[in-house]
């Protein structure tokens, strides 16, 4: 006779809950790190449970790549370096000279290097929620992200997604699959400060908006 074994739930007290909302307001973008290692152990961890986010038809597009090569780290630099340039163009006056001053990445200092993809034309999930929104892949990634972010938090590590670079020229750096779209390049590592508070609002490139004015009722 085989006896099913039922898993319960957890269930999270008031301390677990406001540590978790505590764990979300200190997740931050850093871009300042000091340089000392995080072990390989941790690191395979947190991609374990980046892992278990949602995807669309349990699809698992997410692609990790460790970027460990010291030519392909500096090649995504002097892209970020060509693109940020281009970049402050847009800006004119005084917001192009608050953009020239900004800390927008930490790819010298930071001890690993993780570039995130979606692969587009995975077999997985067989279609299923991909018909009517194909970008639905994209946004799985992108819940695994922000999980590996939190997780990475919790660890007390700190991690900084830089979009200031040309991701086309990247996925080629990095010899991927064409099926493959750069989600996210991350800078993790352990954060040289601490800040409660966005460092784009810190030095007031912008503030973060009332809650009440982006919830809508139909």
């Amino acid at each position: 006779m085989t006896i099913e074994t039922k898993q319960r739930p957890p269930r999270f007290d008031a301390a677990f809950k406001a540590q978790f909302a505590e764990l979300v307001r200190w997740r931050r973008d850093v871009r300042r790190f000091r340089s000392d290692p995080v072990q390989a152990d941790l690191v395979a961890r947190l991609l374990a449970l980046a892992a278990c986010a949602p995807s669309v038809g349990l699809s698992q597009p997410w692609r990790f790549v460790l970027v460990e090569t010291p030519a392909r780290r500096q090649a995504i630099a002097e892209n970020f370096a060509g693109a940020t340039h281009a970049a402050l163009d847009v800006y004119a006056g005084e917001r192009q000279a608050r953009y020239a001053k900004l800390k927008l990445e930490g790819l010298a200092q930071a001890p690993v290097h993780l570039a995130v993809c979606a692969d587009e034309t995975t077999a997985a999930g067989h279609g299923l929620g991909r018909q009517t929104m194909p970008e639905t892949i994209r946004y799985s990634v992108v819940a695994a992200i922000q999980t590996l972010w939190l997780a990475a938090r919790a660890e007390g590590l700190g991690m900084g997604w830089i979009s200031i670079l040309d991701p086309v020229a990247v996925t080629r750096m990095l010899d991927v699959p064409a099926s493959w779209t750069l989600v996210a390049y991350l800078c993790i590592g352990w954060p040289a400060e601490e800040h409660l508070d966005p460092e784009l609002e810190r030095h007031h490139w912008e503030s973060r908006a009332d809650i009440e004015s982006l919830i809508f009722t139909r």
